[in-house]
């Protein structure tokens, strides 16, 4: 197709999901000239599936989108329906915010915030086809210079930002129907596949899926467990006003549970579904499986847990979570209506399953640049990844990364030690994956020093740094921070003797002191809470819940917290020691084969990177760091 109309751009996005729209708010914001393509406006930052935000580690994500100067926390806030904290049960490092979010009003706002943002132009259109300069002696990309639409125009850009969801080459299943579609019935990426193959870039097909969308009404919620919002909910954005945040009634979710007759009508229609009829090659999440698979992955289970959550405020749609399958209409109708409380529902979207082609993210830097295409970055569910909140940490880094490309300045990587995005994209880059990647907290060797509470102490400085954090937030993030460090010193330093401590641990019903102790000491004490001890604390300063909620996890945790920061620093010893980008593992003596060829087919950029590769020993290791001549 011949090119009809040349315009120019410093960095090009490609898709505007949840991954392109923080990419192009990132750079945008970094005063670098911007353009997001999308092929449908009326899909920008739309929910396909669950209409959620956060959950289990995912939360973590939004808080540290947040503190680095991202969007999505700040939308989030603006239109939850319902917020509830998970696993309070447990310990602080793996307590998790999830809201219900109004699906239509979170798209609104979004479009809204990137049609108000300066230096970025939004625009419908398909890109078909990336263009790269070549070296015509050593045949090797000298990085891209352009984007082409299927209408033919040409945008020439410095940089170029690939987050195009499910979208590329996709194709829906229905049981045995299947059509080429994106998801919620858009068009589908054609072409750009293509491209990206004929630049080399190996590609992979995955495979995700939704559950039907049930009309309210049709439902008896009255029959079903009611699961109601938290009170004095923290919001994710630190920019989100306090004293009015969900200060209206929440929108309760409810829970059912499959039963005999719902596992009997999938055991007996297992071979009409998309996926165990063979036609479906793509492989499916391991964390977020179909309801068939469920059944068979878990046939001792008498029943399984489903979620029943409002799409929004305006509409009656139900969004029944867990109930994901690719089985035809007349099976989910039977499935549905098996559910207490279901026995009249009517279905408003049919379930599916959709097949697309992503990037294995093994073939990126830990900028989320491409290794061998300069300027070419990847993010969200395009680098392999599953989930809205992984998306857009993936578009957040790569639009910074991006933008600094444009400036002429040094990119950013952010290790995994002080994030959960930072130990997102290392697990990608360095392990790959043969699966949709979901955040998960055990995912990380350092959960109790990256939890959600103090996202904004370990990032807001890089996003400050960056042009992200304004400067009237960053002063407020240091008021907040040094308010945490003054209490905690504070807590430590108040010594009170036994006859001012033991009344309160009779009332407790716990061991008596014999001698002074402090108010850290107390706080250590697994049963005891900051609360707890408001009767003996008479020189307590008013301070806000998430400053007490940070200063209660450092005190109580702190030998905890000691022993995870020495290994970072121990960790840190190898992160620090750089690898040549051209090193020829085949020279190294000692060296196993396996490890040669996975180090050589990764190439790692530090040591730490090397020997978190599947097959490379910690002997590798050190045969490595005595040819680097490292000590």
């Amino acid at each position: 197709m011949s090119e009809n109309r040349i315009t120019k751009t410093s960095v090009a996005v490609i898709g505007a999901g949840h991954a392109g729209c923080e990419a192009a708010l990132a750079s945008a914001r970094m005063g670098v000239d911007t353009v997001l393509f999308t092929l449908s406006l009326d899909q920008i930052a739309n929910m396909p599936c669950n209409p959620s935000i956060g959950g289990t580690a995912k939360g973590h994500l939004v808080y540290e989108i947040d503190a680095l100067g991202g969007e999505m926390g700040k939308c989030a806030d603006a239109v939850t329906l319902q917020s509830r904290t998970l696993n309070l049960g447990k310990g602080a490092a793996v307590h998790s915010k999830r809201v219900q979010a109004d699906r239509v009003a979170y798209h609104v706002r979004m479009k809204h915030t990137l049609e108000q943002t300066a230096s970025l132009r939004v625009v419908q259109a398909e890109i078909t086809n990336i263009i790269e300069e070549i070296d015509e002696n050593s045949g090797k990309s000298k990085g891209v210079t352009a984007v082409i639409t299927r209408l033919g125009e040409r945008w020439d850009c410095n940089a170029v930002i690939i987050a195009t969801g499910t979208y590329p080459e996709a194709k829906v299943f229905v049981g045995d129907k299947n059509f080429e579609s994106g998801p919620d019935g858009s068009l589908p990426s054609k072409g750009l596949s293509a491209s990206l193959s004929a630049m080399g870039i190996r590609l992979m097909r995955f495979k995700t899926g939704t559950p039907a969308r049930v009309k309210r009404e049709t439902i008896d919620l009255s029959v079903l467990e009611v699961q109601p919002g938290e009170n004095d909910a923290i919001p994710f954005s630190t920019q989100t006003d306090k004293s009015t945040y969900l200060q209206g009634e929440q929108i309760p979710c409810h829970i059912v549970y499959t039963n005999a007759e719902t596992h009997r009508i999938i055991q007996e229609n297992i071979r009409r579904s998309a996926m165990y009829s063979g036609q479906i090659t793509g492989t499916g999440p391991r964390y977020c499986p179909s309801i068939e698979d469920k059944i068979v992955r878990f046939a001792d289970k008498e029943r399984h847990q489903l979620f029943v959550e409002p799409m929004g405020k305006d509409t009656e749609e139900m969004y029944v979570q867990g109930f994901s399958t690719s089985l035809p209409t007349d099976v989910q109708w039977q499935m549905i209506r098996s559910l207490k409380g279901f026995e009249h529902a009517e279905i408003m979207r049919y379930a599916y399953a959709i097949e697309y082609d992503c990037a294995d993210p093994t073939q990126l830097h830990t900028t989320l640049e491409f290794k061998d295409h300069p300027n070419l970055y990847g993010a969200g569910q395009f680098n392999g990844t599953s989930g809205y909140e992984e998306a857009a940490a993936q578009g957040l880094l790569a639009g910074i990364n991006a933008a600094l490309t444009a400036l002429g300045k040094d990119k950013i990587t952010l290790p995994r030690s002080g994030s959960y995005i930072g130990t997102l994209i290392d697990d990608l880059v360095t392990k790959g994956t043969n699966e949709p990647y979901r955040m998960m907290t055990s995912r990380s060797e350092f959960r109790l020093i990256l939890r959600q509470d103090n996202a904004d102490l370990r990032l807001t400085p890089i996003g400050y740094t960056c042009g992200l954090v304004s400067e009237e937030r960053y002063q407020a993030f240091l008021t907040k921070k040094a308010a945490e460090e003054a209490e905690k010193a504070r807590l430590e330093a108040t010594h009170l003797g036994p006859d001012a401590v033991n009344p309160l641990l009779d009332s407790l019903g716990l061991e008596r002191v014999k001698s002074g102790v402090s108010l850290g000491d107390l706080l250590r004490r697994p049963q005891i809470t900051y609360t707890d001890l408001t009767p003996i604390d008479l020189r307590r300063p008013d301070l806000p819940a998430e400053v007490i909620k940070t200063v209660e996890t450092d005190v109580k945790y702190a030998g905890y917290i000691k022993r995870e920061l020495a290994e970072v620093e121990r960790q840190k010893k190898l992160e620090d020691k750089f690898i040549p980008e051209d090193m020829d593992y085949g020279k190294i003596k000692g060296l196993r084969l396996e490890a040669g060829q996975k180090l050589a087919k990764l190439r790692p950029a530090t040591v730490g990177q090397a020997s978190r590769i599947s097959g490379v020993s910690p002997a590798d290791i050190s045969v490595l760091l005595l040819y680097l001549g490292i000590k």
